[in-house]
């Protein structure tokens, strides 16, 4: 079974703009070459050089309601998929899922989501302002340095709407 994550946008960004977006920042990050496009992103899906496979799609409304996070209801428009390579070193794609998070947040507006199935999760911004989980095994000292902005460190957890 593949591990996949999730990048959660609720944005008024286009599915284009953001696949546009995350192209962008994978080919100044080196992880892609120029098969990656908004419409591969958004189609089959485009692998990085370290087999970590990255989809762009719209987010539809779940039929069991949106859960919570911070205390608000979070109701994404925008999903981006990493799906992790399975003989490939997990935590250098772990490394770059990160920075590709990172480097999408610092363009695209609007509050985000990044986790493992609803469970794990690594970071959420709210309002502008970006949280990171506590846990030293999501966050060690690498991949703290490879954030650009100001960050806090929180543990949040998602909550089924009440």
């Amino acid at each position: 079974m593949a591990i996949s994550y999730s990048l959660e946008l609720v944005t008024p960004w286009s599915t284009a703009q953001v696949a546009q977006t995350l192209a962008d920042v994978a080919r100044s990050l080196r992880l892609v070459d120029a098969s990656a496009t908004v419409d591969t992103l958004l189609g089959d899906g485009v692998l990085t050089v370290y087999d970590t496979w990255l989809r762009v799609a719209t987010r539809k409304p779940t039929p069991w309601g949106d859960p919570q996070i911070g205390g608000r209801v979070f109701t994404p428009t925008v999903s981006v998929v990493f799906r992790l390579g399975k003989d490939a070193d997990i935590s250098g794609q772990q490394d770059d899922m990160t920075r590709l998070a990172d480097g999408v947040l610092a363009l695209v507006p609007g509050d985000a989501v990044l986790h493992l199935d609803y469970e794990d999760v690594w970071m959420v911004r709210q309002d502008g302002d970006l949280t990171l989980s506590e846990r030293s095994d999501f966050w060690p000292p690498n991949r703290l340095a490879g954030i650009s902005g100001p960050y806090s460190r929180r543990n949040h957890a998602f909550v089924d709407e009440e």
